[in-house]
């Protein structure tokens, strides 16, 4: 690719002396890069192409470091990480040992927070600004946020305070009328109808334009066009909620044109009030295949440039079994609705949205909301299923504690990417949902090895009384076993045969070489049995026979049940895709140890946060592969 401008970029001083027809063209030199690299690795591309203008303005008005600019989720940073002097290694992007997908202190000083979830700018931007202020510090605090992001109730407590209290805190109000899926609620479409406002926008600048011109102003006239603006916005902007929360508004303008950007953007710089700028921007902007479908380009895997297509695979996802599931079972019962948090189309739920649309229920990206609201579903008679992804259901811990457990309400909650989550990074790893909701009372938590057993686990938590948690991880089902087809038993799981899956140990091999050969049991919850049953035939080539008792139920339990298999084997390999503290593998291990159990090791995802990569590449560095599965049981064995 010839790059003329975009090369020389260093740092965000290097734009300030370009003209607007040079940043036009970097523009466009910043828009191909961005398709360049996610069409390699995979990545966030419609949200990306939308804010390439507006994230040029905001570096050629502000002056970052001194000036914070905090991108809301910060999956949209592509653009100012290529002005900040990381073009080199822009295509790394979302690799093991590469740049971040999101805003990451350790890579930049002109990165302020790590930041992967939603909702959370304001709240940042205002403890940074109030922090400068009392050390006596200088500087904007500047927040780029999604009209999707709005919907977090997150968001609008923070609007709430920094109208009462800040000074110098910029919200560029990114409004593409989309967040993950298309928005839905009265937020956005308040801001749609604030497009009136150019007309005072307007107006207003032509007076403080006239006032400034007036030799020898005085306090009168100051207070006189004061109170003038303040009519005049009540009658243009009547019922504007930001003017209300005590901000001023600007906007919309248009989020593509430079030039009127950089205009507007000097004029806020130097208002001493909280300032909410309207942009209007399209996602996908430059690139068709993403702007007619902004959805699919949204996250996306590596793709072809040229027309957008991308690689299909044979086998099924879980989200996709997921999927078919539900709809089978939504065809037999007219008591269900599915809830998401802007997440629709994530977690297997966009035709479920199309057959169902009554009994569907987008909240936004409000997950507590989510979660409350699925509880008073339930009181009403009916059966709510929640699903959001494992990293952000953390975000609504005590409203399952209080709205659903504490109430005997009964839901079901499918947490999908549970577990290792590839190339998203620290912010999106799905392992910490167990550790937090295994406490939780009367909550059953299941953990599916296949899409038939899956399915077993869905249709048993609809027919049974308590609400239940069904996690599973971001990959395609591994092949069916027979075994899989097990009736479902509470608190048991599933004990899968060495001679399930390798047939140099079936019944009818030589008996006498079996009975040689040391067994080792493999523990682990569904989302690790790829690697589990990899490790297992490999160590049939050191003439060890690896049996797998999946973890169908981590909550409750039946150890007794268990303890009669554990007793058989000359040591148990405990494989968890979850943090190890207040996980089931160190539980079971303890119990284990106090049943004269001894020959045991747990291998779970350590109290670190783990970086991007592919799948393997997580486990890898978490020790789960199959090659330190092997390893493990290996050692087991020797002893």
């Amino acid at each position: 690719m010839f790059i003329t401008l975009l090369s020389s970029i260093n740092s965000p001083a290097d734009i300030k002396s370009l003209s607007f027809d040079q940043l036009d063209a970097l523009a466009a030199e910043i828009r191909r890069s961005i398709i360049d690299v996610v069409g390699k690795n995979g990545g966030h591309l419609a949200s990306n192409l939308g804010l390439v203008e507006l994230t040029i303005a905001l570096h050629r008005v502000f002056n970052s470091p001194q000036d914070a600019l905090i991108f809301d989720v910060s999956h949209q940073c592509y653009t100012h990480k290529l002005l900040t002097g990381r073009y080199s290694k822009f295509s790394t992007l979302r690799q093991k040992d590469g740049l971040s997908g999101f805003t990451k202190q350790s890579e930049s000083v002109h990165d302020f927070f790590d930041n992967g979830h939603s909702s959370t700018s304001i709240s940042s931007a205002l403890g940074l600004e109030m922090a400068r202020k009392i050390l006596g510090k200088s500087g904007k605090s500047v927040c780029i946020i999604g009209d999707g992001a709005l919907t977090g109730g997150l968001a609008l407590e923070a609007l709430s305070n920094a109208g009462q209290i800040s000074k110098n805190l910029i919200v560029i109000l990114n409004d593409n009328q989309m967040s993950i899926d298309q928005n839905t609620g009265a937020i956005s479409r308040y801001l749609s109808s604030l497009t009136m406002t150019r007309h005072y926008q307007s107006f207003r600048h032509n007076i403080d334009w006239f006032v400034e011109k007036v030799p020898g102003i005085n306090r009168i006239l100051t207070k006189f066009v004061h109170r003038f603006k303040r009519g005049l916005k009540g009658f243009l902007l009547s019922n504007n909620f930001f003017t209300d929360l005590g901000f001023e508004y600007v906007g919309p303008l248009n989020g593509h044109d430079i030039r009127e950007l950089v205009l507007l953007l000097n004029r806020v710089k130097h208002m001493n009030r909280p300032v909410v700028v309207h942009v209007v921007t399209k996602k996908g902007k430059g690139y068709s295949p993403a702007e007619h479908n902004p959805e699919r380009f949204h996250g996306i895997g590596p793709f072809i440039t040229t027309d957008g297509t991308v690689e299909k695979f044979d086998n099924v996802s879980f989200t996709e079994a997921f999927s078919s599931s539900l709809m089978a079972l939504a065809e037999k019962r007219n008591d269900i609705a599915c809830i998401t948090a802007a997440m629709a189309k994530g977690t297997g739920l966009a035709s479920f949205a199309r057959h169902y649309p009554d009994r569907f229920f987008d909240v936004g990206i409000a997950e507590e909301h989510a979660v409350t609201f699925a509880g008073g579903l339930a009181k009403g008679g009916i059966l709510p299923i929640v699903c959001i992804y494992s990293t952000f259901i953390q975000r609504a811990v005590d409203q399952l504690i209080h709205d659903i457990s504490l109430q005997n309400f009964k839901a079901i909650f499918v947490l999908d990417r549970a577990g290792a989550v590839p190339s998203d990074g620290e912010t999106h790893q799905g392992i910490f949902d167990i550790a937090l909701f295994r406490p939780i009372p009367g909550l059953r938590i299941m953990s599916p090895a296949s899409a038939r057993d899956l399915d077993l686990c869905l249709n048993y938590a609809a027919e049974n009384e308590k609400s239940t948690v069904i996690r599973y991880p971001k990959m395609s089902c591994p092949t069916e076993l027979d075994v899989f087809s097990k009736p479902v038993e509470e608190g048991r799981g599933i004990l899968v045969p060495a001679f399930e899956y390798e047939t140099s140990f079936a019944p009818d091999a030589d008996s006498e070489s079996i009975s040689r050969t040391k067994k080792i049991l493999f523990v682990c919850t569904g989302g690790m049995f790829s690697e589990v049953l990899n490790a297992g035939r490999a160590l049939s080539f050191d003439d060890v026979i690896a049996d797998i008792y999946t973890l169908r139920f981590i909550k409750p339990f039946d150890f007794n049940y268990f303890l009669d298999i554990a007793k058989k084997y000359e040591g148990i390999v405990f494989v968890e895709d979850g943090i190890i503290t207040g996980g089931i593998s160190e539980y079971l291990a303890s119990l284990c140890a106090e049943s004269g159990i001894t020959n045991f090791c747990v291998k779970a995802f350590q109290e670190k946060y783990y970086q991007q990569g592919s799948r393997a590449e997580v486990c890898e560095e978490a020790g789960l592969s199959p090659d330190e599965l092997k390893k493990s049981a290996l050692e087991l064995i020797k002893k």
